[in-house]
């Protein structure tokens, strides 16, 4: 069988993605397991990656819960340093694949918002040929109509 594309994730793929070892460093494992017991942060980035307005919703989140404000807030005012380091060999390994002609596509969980700050902080995620992003798509993996969105626009058969 011979290859002809790639497909990437972007998170835990080329760029760590580890909210909780943010939170651990800016306010220490203990509060940090307070807050994430206290409100579903996850939950909330659920949101932002089926399309939800990422600015908005970390703020209207912040509201619903005034104890844990400053720290949600950090969740869209300091997400990059969340979304952080890039994965090096992941990297390489993209851009070798590009220098040989061979298609890459990203299918990934990701808002649109965040999406936007990760291709301004990372030149590599504007390389794909093609993005299908959960927020502008507002179908999110692993719903296999994602997988579908992708295999029908891209033209190749998954196998």
């Amino acid at each position: 069988m011979s290859v002809d594309a790639v497909v990437f994730d972007i998170g835990n793929v080329l760029i760590e993605w580890n909210p909780e070892r943010f939170y651990d460093a800016e306010i220490g494992r203990a509060r940090r397991t307070a807050l994430f017991a206290a409100v579903n942060l996850h939950r909330m980035n659920d949101l932002i990656d089926a399309g939800a307005p990422f600015r908005e919703t970390v703020k209207d989140w912040a509201g619903r819960h005034p104890g844990w404000a400053a720290e949600i807030l950090l969740w869209h005012d300091r997400w990059i340093d969340m979304a952080a380091p890039r994965i090096e060999g992941t990297v390489v390994l993209l851009r070798a694949l590009r220098r040989r002609g061979m298609p890459v596509f990203a299918l990934t969980n990701f808002g649109i918002g965040s999406f936007d700050i990760a291709c301004r902080h990372y030149d590599f995620l504007t390389e794909f040929d093609r993005v299908w992003a959960s927020g502008h798509l507002r179908l999110m993996k692993p719903d296999p109509a994602i997988y579908a969105a992708l295999e029908a626009e891209c033209g190749m058969a998954p196998g």
